[in-house]
């Protein structure tokens, strides 16, 4: 039986860079849709992060200062149906190419806006990156340790699980809707909005008990043993153990069944003295001596692993999380693969990131 191309009904238009559009329309290019890219003629070669971003898409280049661009753009899209585009507000409008404009020549278009602050608001225009949005969403202000102050991300966090997500989200929603209604929609993604959503867990404790989010003083932010952990040889250990049968195998995996009592108790002084003993006997080991035997022990327990070696670990080689795609010119690229998986689909990686431009022909010459 044929392999179902999940979204291979979908043609994106993407005018977006960075990161956030990128990865969104990544995505979406992993599951079947056929992505074509708006860039620059002045764009140059693709790296690395390019060839990974853009794999499976095509690429375009148009000088939308100039008129017979935007015409150019007018007539493709009337072929697509989504366009995803990440300029600041007011842009594609002065450029012609709007929601208002595009769906004239394309009623059933949606069109996605992803942005920093959103359309509306008195920081629409303002620009910013990740760490800002974050600030702004008040994740920051809980995120760290008193001494060092908010923590500093090894990803971005705002850009991807903000804007991102959130834009496939909307924008599958919104087939959805087209589907039922006919209709299409403009959608507006504010990667600070998002991250807002994010507080998710904690939120609550503000919103209805009064309480100040503040670093090392909740459940899951070092406020009690649920922390990382460093070992004798310097590396680090996750520990979440906080149902009580994962609590006793911690207990029981670093020697100290006797902290099984005050590891239960909820007061201060009692969480304060529990987290103290995990800390001392994680350094008493090295990261190898602990892997060995938390591999024993369904305590919640895992090793902080670099990069590199979560590459090469048992769970994520198992689930196929590294693919060789074809880099066009014979060979392959080693890449993350796609995330999802399903009972009917599986992703074709059809060749890196192109370079800005490799579909000029194809598209303006049909």
């Amino acid at each position: 039986m044929q392999q179902l191309i999940l979204l291979s009904n979908l043609k994106v238009l993407d005018f977006s860079t960075l990161l956030p559009g990128p990865f969104a329309t990544l995505m979406l290019a992993d599951l079947g849709a056929d992505v074509l890219r708006v860039e620059r003629p002045t764009d140059g070669g693709t790296q690395s992060m390019d060839q990974y971003l853009n794999r499976s898409k095509r690429s375009i280049t148009l000088d939308l200062k100039q008129e017979a661009s935007i015409e150019a753009v007018k007539n493709i899209v009337k072929e697509y149906d989504i366009v995803l585009e990440q300029f600041r507000p007011g842009v594609m409008e002065r450029l012609g190419l709007g929601y208002e404009e595009l769906k004239k020549v394309n009623p059933q278009l949606i069109y996605c806006s992803l942005t920093g602050f959103g359309q509306t608001g008195p920081y629409k225009y303002r620009p910013g990156h990740d760490i800002n949005f974050l600030s702004i969403a008040g994740l920051s202000s809980y995120s760290g340790t008193k001494e060092d102050g908010p923590a500093k991300n090894g990803t971005q966090i705002a850009d991807l699980a903000g804007g991102s997500l959130h834009a496939v989200i909307g924008i599958l929603s919104a087939v959805i809707y087209r589907e039922r209604t006919g209709e299409g929609q403009s959608i507006d993604i504010s990667m600070t909005d998002c991250s807002f959503s994010l507080n998710a867990l904690s939120a609550p404790l503000n919103l209805q008990k009064g309480l100040e989010l503040k670093p090392e003083e909740l459940l899951l932010n070092g406020g009690s043993f649920y922390d990382y952990y460093q070992t004798k040889d310097g590396r680090y250990f996750s520990v979440g153990s906080l149902e009580p049968p994962f609590r006793k195998a911690l207990c029981k995996a670093i020697g100290r069944e006797d902290l099984a009592g005050i590891s239960m108790q909820n007061d201060d002084e009692s969480s304060r003295a529990f987290k103290q003993a995990v800390k001392e006997a994680f350094l008493d080991k090295t990261f190898a001596d602990w892997q060995e035997i938390f591999a024993e022990y369904e305590a919640c327990v895992e090793p902080v692993l670099t990069f590199t070696e979560a590459v090469e670990h048992p769970q994520l080689k198992e689930r196929g999380m590294i693919v060789d795609v074809p880099d066009g010119n014979g060979n392959t690229q080693r890449q993350i693969a796609c995330p999802i998986k399903t009972s009917v689909f599986k992703p074709e990686y059809k060749h890196v990131g192109p370079k800005a431009g490799a579909s000029n022909q194809e598209i303006f010459t049909n």
